[in-house]
């Protein structure tokens, strides 16, 4: 049986926000090569836990048969999740806990416990942001991802891309029309103007709003 060490971490920013994830998987020869692969991706909308998770599920599906598993992560989420068969308890609840409360996340615990049970895994909890150069390139790639995600007020608008986050939760869709001045107001008082050839039809608290002029 292949010895892989997986390393995984997660990021959001809002939580719930844009969010990425990150993994290495590690596989070292008996003449001691070594081989590593780099995973990462990202949610426009999304929760740390649910990023954690994904990490360690994409990781899990690169394998191609059972493995023996050393897995490092900094989220006692999913090691006590896995470890202490605490997901295994809620499936059997039909996805709830111990108070009866729904258990968060199912979709990906479900298909989390499938892709685990091929597999022998070591579960080891990192601190995270204490040195580990996995654990932190994990993070990098994790908080790069997040960062495709958000709206720096300018570029997507430009484009007339879908903008799927703005800060202080606005979410954005573009529309094209005549060239037009506007600006809102976002957050803490923060001003944002442009000059833009779109309307910015703006959702807040499920409210529509057109601002132009």
């Amino acid at each position: 049986m292949k010895h892989i060490e997986i390393y995984t971490d997660g990021a959001c920013s809002g939580n719930p926000g844009p969010g990425g994830w990150g993994a290495i998987l590690r596989f070292r020869t008996s003449d001691g090569r070594v081989f590593e692969k780099e995973l990462h991706g990202g949610e426009p909308s999304t929760t740390n836990n649910r990023m954690e998770l994904t990490a360690l599920l994409e990781a899990l599906r690169q394998l191609k048969e059972p493995c023996d598993i050393d897995l490092f992560s900094d989220s006692q989420y999913v090691i006590n999740g896995l470890e202490k068969g605490w997901a295994k308890g809620w499936r059997a609840r039909g996805w709830k806990k111990a108070d009866k409360s729904p258990a968060l996340n199912p979709d990906l615990w479900g298909a989390l416990l499938e892709e685990s049970a091929k597999h022998t895994i070591h579960y080891h909890w990192l601190k995270g942001h204490a040195g580990h150069p996995e654990n932190e390139r994990c993070d990098q790639m994790a908080v790069e991802e997040s960062r495709k995600f958000r709206c720096d007020g300018s570029r997507a608008w430009r484009h007339g891309r879908r903008t799927p986050y703005l800060s202080s939760q606005l979410f954005a869709q573009i529309y094209h029309s005549p060239p037009r001045a506007f600006s809102y107001r976002a957050g803490h008082n923060r001003r944002i103007h442009r000059w833009t050839h779109r309307l910015v039809l703006i959702r807040l608290n499920s409210r529509t709003r057109f601002l132009s002029g």
